[in-house]
């Protein structure tokens, strides 16, 4: 199967060929379709925007290109993952998350309107809310109590599980911390 062509642009990847965004978004919910900000079906006639993760994620396994500029120059992972580095604060961490949850057969997107780093589904937007918020600490960094209660107030408010993923840069394999919360 041929890589699907993207655009760099600034800090966003353009996926202009509608036919080719609406595959990726049917396949994993990629991206997010131009001027669509909940698409009901997958098929869409408007380009697809993904962000740096995504486009790492996705070059990475083999699904994508990337080129900017006129001349079309293409754009390795080297330089796409120093980018990436530019743009997100503890860039690594958050993608070693990140692409630990895809791996595992979740749909990732960016937790931001929840106050974390990435909103995670089992079937994806638009089928499911997503049943996690996900936050990702670095092992030995500080949370106090009261960031905990915080979170775990909102995750229930909005009716999700509320997850602290510490990422481990040498093993690759985060651990996670899952909240239950309860009435006593």
């Amino acid at each position: 199967m041929a890589k699907t062509k993207v655009e760099l642009i600034e800090n966003f990847l353009v996926v202009w060929n509608p036919a080719e965004g609406s595959k990726l978004y049917k396949k994993g919910f990629y991206g997010k379709p131009l001027g669509i900000p909940k698409p009901k079906i997958p098929q869409f006639d408007v380009p697809l925007l993904l962000d740096l993760m995504e486009g790492l994620y996705l070059v990475e396994k083999g699904k994508i290109t990337i080129h900017e500029g006129a001349e079309k120059r293409r754009v390795g992972l080297k330089n796409l993952r120093q980018k990436a580095r530019q743009l997100y604060d503890e860039f690594d961490e958050k993608y070693t998350v990140y692409r630990d949850l895809r791996n595992s057969g979740l749909i990732v997107t960016p937790g931001i309107k929840f106050g974390c780093d990435f909103a995670v589904y089992k079937y994806g937007p638009g089928v499911e809310h997503a049943p996690y918020m996900v936050s990702v600490k670095q092992a030995g960094s500080d949370i106090s109590a009261t960031e905990i209660v915080k979170a775990g107030r909102l995750a229930t408010t909005v009716r999700k599980r509320f997850i602290i993923a510490m990422p481990d840069l040498e093993a690759e394999k985060p651990k996670y911390l899952i909240f239950k919360w309860f009435k006593a």
